[in-house]
């Protein structure tokens, strides 16, 4: 199974874990995400008014540079451990 195989089934079963992660992990889940299927952040930083807005921003920018295979194979490694 390639990579991109791998990384759109963790996606699949990211929506069926058996219970919600915390916070901090959902951003970490959505910023592999992002980072995988989109590469780096573009776009300026939300305003301090949206503040989910600013950490989603926050947590994919934490990943630039991060190569799309690493971040598609660190999202496949995170969704196992959730399962």
């Amino acid at each position: 199974m390639s990579l991109k195989d791998q990384f759109e089934a963790a996606v699949a079963d990211s929506k069926n874990l058996p219970e919600r992660p915390d916070n901090m992990t959902l951003l970490k889940i959505y910023a592999l995400y992002k980072q995988g299927s989109a590469g780096d952040v573009d776009g300026k930083r939300p305003g301090f008014t949206d503040m989910v807005g600013r950490a989603k921003w926050d947590a994919w920018n934490e990943l630039k540079g991060t190569s799309t295979d690493e971040a598609q194979q660190q999202y496949v490694d995170l969704i196992e451990s959730l399962k």
